[in-house]
């Protein structure tokens, strides 16, 4: 029985992250955050890095794999606490200015 709920999350979170990725498609500019990066990914800290080569503003999001926005921040330095978050395979957004992107973040 709980190798069918593990199946049945795993089909849940690759739904999920075709739905982000579409509606990022669908953005009103249509384009992504250049030179973004995301450390240390996969990572055990209680820290996550996010820099591009723009200085502006990030809007932070993350998803558990069912979908449920789980932690929201607006950076104006490259780190981001994630210490309340367990153990998983997570869904970022990041939006800056008009340009966003979507990555996968696994914390271990």
């Amino acid at each position: 029985m709980k190798k069918n709920y593990f199946y049945i999350i795993l089909v849940a979170f690759f739904l999920f992250s075709a739905s982000l990725f579409a509606q990022e498609a669908k953005g009103s500019s249509g384009t992504t955050i250049e030179g973004l990066n995301i450390y240390p990914n996969p990572t055990n800290g209680d820290k996550i890095y996010i820099t591009s080569k723009s200085t502006q503003d990030k809007e932070v999001e993350i998803f558990d794999v069912l979908g449920k926005r789980i932690l929201q921040a607006t950076l104006n330095s490259k780190e981001l606490n994630i210490a309340n978050l367990n153990a998983g395979v997570y869904i970022i957004k990041i939006k800056e200015g008009e340009a966003s992107a979507t990555r996968k973040l696994i914390i271990k």
